[in-house]
């Protein structure tokens, strides 16, 4: 096992893994910006260094600081936790060259699924079923408005470089598509640093189901099951669970089998995440490869009992998964609400600002994952995740209940959140049915 681990992250992501390091008795080792100097995920850590300043470009997605960092502290592995450079291969490799070992999956896998056209590629080829659309990146707007005749709309344009539903744009009718393409094509150039697009099959009512997976280096690759992630805003995910429910025990079975398959087929090591669209029929399609820890990977943990950060360091350390694919059982059912710094009133514009009041709920079956405190500076340079609650039941009604009372009880002040949202969601009927779609934010099925 490792000695020293850098947490190449800040946040709550980063409070998660310095306390699976620690159950290891691994010292962990966080990073900080001149504007998380005095955040509880510094002062939770073994050590801390100092990588820049706000700015993210400055700090966090700074390759060499980061290695600089490592080396400084005497760190001997890495864990990028997610976003930042979690998915990025350039940053595995400057690792592996520095002699560091990346807690996560090979640069290659990461690069492979990263480019999202190639994905679908290797995908297909292994028999996963994909959506139709572009086999590789639209050589221009003309080239994307044929693909979209051919597959018919309304049809999605999305980054061949990058995800997270960022640039993503949906076209219905074809008079539309090449200004959508030329704006499309500008974020993801901004985000991403390329601006190629692809061009795939919109499924209107889509419920957007992932599975999570993991490899070791022994070549033994099994599922940890499914969850359900279609409560989503500008494509972001918002309430995840598992057990996903109204899924049918064949077409789980289905997407359960092609996630292996697919994580087998490139040789994936560590935890990764495949996501599927599954449409009214049942029918279930690829959508792409995340290569890290997931946001939401506490409602697996919650269900099975595992640690995946645990199970991510001795993976990494080079040992044999810890279980068998029969011994991986949902033995209950659990739900994630997401509480972002945002204003739903206001389609969900970010609310920075200082968190001038705090609190936070507890009890059985409820948990709690946070970077903030009292008097934490939201800032406009981060992602606006405040915390998450996960709830825990024998049953999904349990789980509900559980999170409809951690929700009344947790108080955020100074800043606007997504609480009362959240709220509306897991109190509708709707949800509490099961008859969950991605657009339904977007259609207002959720507002005041």
């Amino acid at each position: 096992m490792f000695a020293s681990v850098l947490v190449a992250n800040r946040g709550e992501i980063a409070r998660r893994i310095v306390r699976g390091c620690r159950r290891l008795g691994v010292r962990a080792v966080a990073v900080y910006s001149e504007a998380d100097r005095e955040a509880p995920h510094v002062r939770d850590a073994d050590a801390a260094v100092a990588i820049g300043p706000a700015p993210a470009r400055e700090s966090y997605l700074a390759i060499e600081r980061l290695i600089q960092a490592a080396r400084d502290s005497g760190c001997d592995a890495v864990h990028p936790g997610y976003g930042f450079l979690s998915e990025r291969w350039e940053f595995a490799a400057a690792c592996a060259k520095a002699g560091l070992t990346f807690i996560g999956p090979d640069p290659e896998a990461i690069r492979l699924m990263g480019d999202k056209t190639e994905a679908r590629r290797r995908m297909a080829a292994a028999g996963v079923p994909v959506l139709a659309g572009s086999p590789g990146p639209a050589a221009d707007a003309s080239a994307a408005e044929a693909i979209a005749r051919e597959t018919g709309l309304p049809v999605l344009l999305k980054a061949a470089a990058g995800g997270g539903g960022i640039g993503m744009v949906r076209v219905d009718d074809a008079a539309q598509l090449a200004a959508a393409f030329t704006a499309a094509s500008r974020r993801a150039q901004a985000a991403f640093g390329s601006g190629a697009l692809y061009v795939e099959r919109y499924l209107d009512r889509a419920r957007h189901v992932e599975v999570q997976v993991f490899g070791d280096r022994h070549g033994n690759v099994v599922h940890l099951h499914e969850r359900e992630c279609s409560i989503q805003r500008r494509h972001q995910k918002l309430v995840e669970e598992s057990p996903a429910p109204r899924l049918a025990a064949a077409t789980k079975d289905g997407l359960t089998r092609a996630a292996v398959h697919g994580a087998r087929a490139i040789g994936y090591v560590n935890a990764g995440t495949l996501e599927f669209l599954v449409d009214a029929q049942d029918r279930f399609y690829f959508l792409e490869m995340n290569t890290r820890l997931q946001v939401e990977h506490p409602v697996t943990e919650e269900v099975t009992g595992l640690d995946l950060v645990e199970a991510q360091l001795r993976v990494a350390a080079g040992e044999r998964l810890p279980w068998r694919q029969e011994e991986i059982v949902q033995r209950a059912a659990a739900i994630e609400c997401r509480v972002y710094a945002e204003d739903p009133a206001k389609r969900f514009l970010p609310s920075p600002g200082t968190i001038t009041a705090l609190d936070l709920p507890g009890g059985e079956g409820v948990r709690v994952e946070s970077g903030v405190e009292t008097g934490t500076v939201v800032s406009v340079h981060y992602d606006p995740l405040l915390l998450k609650l996960i709830t825990r039941g024998d049953s999904r009604e349990a789980a509900i209940a559980r999170m409809a009372a951690a929700l009344e009880a947790t108080r955020v002040e100074g800043v606007q959140t997504t609480l009362p949202f959240l709220c509306r969601v897991i109190g509708s009927q709707a949800f509490r049915r099961g008859e969950v779609h991605t657009q339904m934010v977007e259609q207002g099925a959720f507002n005041a």
